[in-house]
């Protein structure tokens, strides 16, 4: 399902608005009424943060777990504050940070014969990968290979290093191989 541009521009304002009163008042931004029917579907949903053009920190939920106003508030809050990989954003960079809100569909099970096929089963620019096996999992959103000018076999290699194991893990047995689209909305 495809949000429209208001529908964006109200995730928008609401990630902003959770992490301000959480960051400032360290409260959690009570949840407002949805003014849609569709953004009280459960969906999934990444926000990512940008502080002067770098990365800053990105939390999300690859699975419809939640209604989406409801899981947009949580990531929204976990990206600022939860992020392993930065230290939690402070009051002062609260007008530094550009707000991203990505809403995905949920992840299919890409089917293949043979590993190799996987290279012409991803559209980069379309597709998200979330690559599995046992305890590993990793996820790069569609956007990202396009920002770091990768080619598919990049694109799987990225996504097995965020899941913790070998570039080359895609070619292996077992490994489940999962694409999603997303809608993405920037400040």
């Amino acid at each position: 399902m495809m949000l429209s541009k208001d529908e964006g521009d109200f995730l928008l304002r609401q990630a902003r608005k959770a992490i301000e009163t959480y960051i400032l008042e360290g409260k959690v931004l009570n949840i407002p009424e949805p003014p849609t029917k569709a953004l009280k579907e459960n969906m999934g949903v990444f926000v990512t943060l940008h502080e002067n053009g770098e990365l800053r920190g990105c939390i999300g939920y690859p699975e419809p777990v939640k209604p989406l106003l409801d899981a947009l508030i949580e990531v929204a809050i976990g990206a600022a504050t939860g992020d392993p990989r930065f230290a939690p954003l402070n009051s002062h960079e609260l007008e530094k940070i550009h707000v991203e809100v990505s809403v995905l569909t949920p992840p299919e099970l890409i089917i293949v014969n043979k590993p190799v096929e996987y290279l012409e089963m991803i559209d980069i620019g379309h597709d998200g990968l979330i690559i599995e096996t046992g305890v590993f999992r990793g996820l790069l959103l569609p956007q990202v290979p396009v920002e770091w000018g990768w080619d598919e076999e990049e694109f799987l290699a990225n996504t097995c290093l965020k899941a913790g194991m070998s570039s080359d893990c895609w070619l292996q047995e077992g490994v489940k191989i999962y694409s999603f689209q997303s809608q993405i909305f920037n400040e």
